[in-house]
């Protein structure tokens, strides 16, 4: 009689075994997400274009529309921009410059496999006037832009950084 309590404790429940089973069917038929990696790979780019077609029309609200609400700005010569406000402080300071000319173009654009992250690389030109000298300069050089989609499903910029390839002035001399 012990015996036979001891065999019937090692055997399995079955209804376990059932409740598992069903679990795995009814995920296996769950809808697969669609998959939108196409579209927003377009949709990146046609950010990009807009953005551009901003720039040359020196819009700043709509310049300051293409961040995050925590978007961060970095770029050559001046301090980290986080935030919109002061995003749209620096770019404010930049269209009032009369020579500012600003095109980029992305040679790379990449999203996440989840769809909700995706980046830019590419290269850009800048004229613009120094601020120290009052010279115009020409600048150049790349770029990465990391975007995250929006509950809306737009996407917008979280970190926008460039790297100048022009090597910065010689010191004045005293």
């Amino acid at each position: 009689m012990q015996e036979h309590k001891e065999n019937r404790k090692l055997k399995p429940p079955i209804g376990l075994f059932g409740l598992i089973s069903l679990a795995l069917v009814l995920a296996s038929c769950a809808p697969v997400p669609a998959d939108t990696h196409d579209a927003d790979t377009k949709a990146i780019k046609d950010n990009e274009t807009q953005w551009n077609a901003d720039w040359a029309a020196k819009d700043l609200e709509k310049l300051v529309a293409h961040y995050a609400e925590d978007g961060a700005l970095m770029a050559p010569g001046m301090p980290v921009s986080s935030g919109k406000e002061a995003i749209r402080k620096t770019f404010k300071e930049m269209i009032g410059d009369p020579v500012l000319s600003l095109k980029f173009q992305a040679s790379k654009v990449e999203v996440s496999k989840g769809g909700d992250i995706g980046y830019t690389q590419g290269s850009y030109t800048m004229t613009m006037t120094d601020p120290n000298s009052k010279q115009v300069i020409n600048d150049h050089g790349s770029y990465v832009t990391t975007y995250r989609k929006q509950p809306d499903g737009s996407w917008k910029a979280v970190a926008d950084i460039a790297a100048s390839e022009v090597p910065p002035p010689a010191p004045a001399k005293k």
